[in-house]
Parts: C-alpha cells; sequence; structure tokens
C-alpha cells in the first residue's frame, strides 16, 4: 500500500469535507499535543488509505467497560431521545434486561419518538416472537435479519449470513458500537471482587467481559448509513420522514472512522483495516478478542509484526460459551508462540470483548471476531478512533485485563495433555464454519 503525504489526508466534520488548510491545522494540534509520538501521523495516512467511509473530526468517544456501564449510558440517551432511535442487534433476550430495554423503547415510541429495531433471526432464535408484539403494538418499526424460515425471507435465503452488529443510534447525534448484547449475561461487572466464580464454573455462570463505545458528534451520521443500508437491504418497512440526519456540532476532538462490512461486498472493509494496521505497527499489538481463529494472512501479519520488534500480545478467552470456537482457537497457539506472539487467557470471566490498541494512537472497539466467520459471513461494525488520548484509556483498559488474565508459555503449552490437543485438531477441522 502507498503511503500519502499529509497533505492527502482528507477528513469530513459536521458540515462535510474538510480543507486541505482545516485538516492541516487539525494535524498541527494533533503533534502538538502528541509531540512525544510520531507514529501518530503514520496511522492516519495508513488509515485513510483505506477505502471506505471517511475519517471525521470533531467526536467524543466514551469508553464503556462491561453491561452495568454500557446500559446506564444506553437506557439515559434513550430516555433523552426527541426525535428518532435506531437499534441493531444480534442477541436480544426474553430477560430481565431485554424487557427493560423494550419497555424504555415503548416509552419513547408513545411520546412520539419513532424506533426502528432490527434483530438477527439465529442470534434472538432462542427470543419467542411473541416478546416482539408489545413493542409492534406500540408502532416500533420491528425488522428481522435473514428470518430463518425461508417462506417469510424478504430476499435470498441465506441462512449463514447473520447481522452480528450492535448498534444503537439516538437523534443522529449519539451512537453506542461494541460487542454487547442485549441480554442479562451483561448484568454483572467482570472485575468485582465481590463475587469471585469457582475455577471451574460453567460459561454461564460466570460475569461476561465485554466492551462498547458511546459515540458523540458528526460521525454518528455515517453510523447511521450504515444501518439504513442493512434496513434498506433487508426490504424493511419505510422509515418515513424523520430527519435522521441532523446537523451535529462538534463535540470533542477525536477522529473517528466507522466501517461495516457486510458479505455481499467484494471483501471485508474491517479485516482490510485489522491488516493494514498490524503490517504497520512499529511498537506495540495489543488485541482482545472473544472467538479468535486467525486465517493464514492474519497469522503471518502477527508473526512479521513480532520479527519487526514490536511488541504483540493477545487476550483470549479461558472459557467460552463455545467449546469449538475455543479450541479451534487455541490450536494455534503452539505456531504464534513458537514465533514469540505473547498469548494471555483471561480468568474469573467469559471474555466477550473485541478491541485492538497498535502504537498506542490505533484504537478499535466493534463487533468484529477475529475468525472465519467474521470476516465472510457476517454483518460487522467497528469504530476506529485515531489518538494517544483514547489511546491511554484503551492501554488502561487492557493492563487492567491483563492483571486478570495467565499468561501461557511455550513451555506450559507443551505439556499439555493429549486429550486437549485431540479436541483442538477436531475443532480445526471446522474453523472455516464457527
Amino acid at each position: 500500500m502507498d503511503m500519502r503525504s499529509s497533505e492527502s489526508i482528507k477528513m469530513t466534520g459536521g458540515r462535510g469535507v474538510l480543507s486541505e488548510q482545516q485538516t492541516k491545522a487539525i494535524l498541527a494540534k494533533m503533534k502538538k499535543s502528541d509531540a512525544d509520538n510520531p507514529i501518530l501521523e503514520r496511522h492516519l495516512e495508513v488509515e485513510n488509505a483505506i477505502t471506505g467511509t471517511p475519517l471525521v473530526t470533531g467526536n467524543k468517544i466514551s469508553l464503556l467497560i462491561d453491561g452495568p456501564a454500557t446500559y446506564a449510558s444506553m437506557f439515559a440517551a434513550i430516555k433523552d431521545a426527541r426525535q428518532h432511535i435506531n437499534m441493531e442487534t444480534y442477541i436480544m433476550e426474553d430477560d430481565d434486561v431485554g424487557h427493560q430495554f423494550a419497555q424504555a423503547l415503548i416509552n419513547k415510541q408513545k411520546s412520539g419518538v419513532q424506533v426502528n429495531l432490527m434483530y438477527d433471526s439465529v442470534g434472538s432464535l432462542s427470543t419467542p416472537r411473541g416478546f416482539f408484539q408489545p413493542m409492534i403494538d406500540s408502532g416500533i418499526k420491528v425488522l428481522e435479519f435473514n428470518p430463518i424460515n425461508p417462506a417469510v425471507a424478504r430476499k435470498d435465503w441465506e441462512v449463514n449470513q447473520r447481522d452480528h452488529r450492535k448498534l444503537l443510534i439516538v437523534d443522529g447525534k449519539t451512537a453506542f458500537v461494541g460487542g454487547i448484547n442485549i441480554s442479562s449475561v451483561y448484568s454483572a461487572g467482570s472485575f468485582s471482587k465481590s463475587r469471585k466464580p469457582k475455577r471451574d464454573a460453567d460459561a454461564k455462570d460466570v460475569p461476561w467481559r465485554d466492551t462498547q463505545v458511546r459515540v458523540d458528534g458528526p460521525v454518528v451520521a455515517e453510523f447511521q448509513k450504515l444501518f439504513m443500508e442493512t434496513w434498506q437491504k433487508q426490504h424493511g418497512p419505510d422509515l418515513g420522514e424523520h430527519a435522521y440526519f441532523p446537523t451535529v456540532a462538534p463535540a470533542g476532538n477525536d477522529i473517528v472512522r466507522a466501517i461495516g462490512s457486510a458479505p455481499d461486498e467484494p471483501y471485508s472493509v474491517i479485516y482490510a483495516t485489522f491488516i493494514s494496521a498490524i503490517n504497520h505497527a512499529e511498537a506495540k499489538v495489543y488485541l482482545t478478542n472473544a472467538y479468535f481463529v486467525p486465517d493464514p494472512q492474519l497469522r503471518e501479519a502477527l508473526k512479521n509484526a513480532v520479527a519487526r520488534g514490536v511488541d504483540v500480545r493477545l487476550i483470549l478467552p479461558s472459557k467460552s460459551d463455545s467449546s469449538l470456537v475455543f479450541y479451534a482457537s487455541r490450536s494455534f497457539y503452539d505456531e504464534l508462540l513458537r514465533d514469540g506472539v505473547k498469548i494471555y487467557e483471561r480468568q474469573d470471566a467469559l471474555l466477550h470483548s473485541k478491541t485492538a490498541l497498535i502504537d498506542d494512537v490505533w484504537s478499535t472497539v466493534g463487533s468484529t471476531n477475529l475468525d472465519w466467520r467474521s470476516f465472510v459471513f457476517n454483518q460487522e461494525i467497528n469504530a476506529v478512533i485515531l489518538g494517544t488520548q483514547f489511546g491511554a484509556q484503551m492501554q488502561t483498559m487492557f493492563q487492567r485485563d491483563l492483571d486478570a488474565s495467565k499468561e501461557i508459555t511455550l513451555e506450559q503449552w507443551k505439556e499439555r495433555p493429549v486429550s486437549e490437543r485431540m479436541k483442538e485438531f477436531g475443532a480445526r477441522l471446522w474453523e472455516r464454519l464457527l
């Protein structure tokens, strides 16, 4: 990939594409505040070179760790909604949290706020259709993504193509993006010292560790576009005229790119973004991921980074809600450990987070796992944030997870039981379908 000069970096703000002079002024301001980190502009150039949605300045990013903090912020935003609410989720459970969200959305719909809800048919398979009926009766427009029943499919029946996105947009000004579904499994925080699960506890008996971001500012329009595109592709009902794209004033100084991927596109922009950022890493690559089943190109990118002297660390689950994915992931440990990649497993929680921090300046939070399903079969969505201030928050969060993790060394890994190796071998056979 050809690197571009800073003059060719294109940014947008609340009023459209910024001029070259405005872009230079923003870069100069960032250089002044990040004088000790010259890597920032290089990552801006790399990110700008990837085709897709624009880099947008003037945003405020709030990092939300685990369900309680995320849900509190989401409920506050829903309560303050005045025009419209668009929500897209993989899982919406028929449980306490699901009913809390349903009632909050119904209340806003009855107050005159238009609510549009899209949920995945497979992800919400255990949720009875009756759960959604009160929302429909209140006037909420509810759309089931790729129904598993071919008789009610609104386009070509593609049961393997799922909407894995987690997205909430309020009034076109605030968005929530990350890995958190609507489910009571997120009711407890994962760093609580008062509730330590047993070492051999099942996945359902431990708190879930996940990450979300709240985004305020002009880039929310790009997330709104992604929601609208999916709704239209699924032939959802007309969303009406509700000023879904208002003029949004700057809310902060964060530069953000909204990136989405879909299986009907020629390639995954999110995958290309990950690979490019790793290939250009100069100091560190810190990945936290729930379902890690890397393809050959991703493995090579990680190993090549180590060979360049980059500190590459992975925080992965010590237990999972999918044993097949868990053992398929572990089947790659030997190869990666031998080439210097450091691997840690998060203890006392079920890791469901999907985040990355590269060189302290390039961060991403979203729904995308580092596996075949996310890059080939799923609709995914991520926010890429450029800058050292948010990078510092990501570093603090990563260190907290690291402190709650156990390092897997090559020496220890060689001593694992034969029974574990057999599970890994069997799961590896299914890696492209997990």
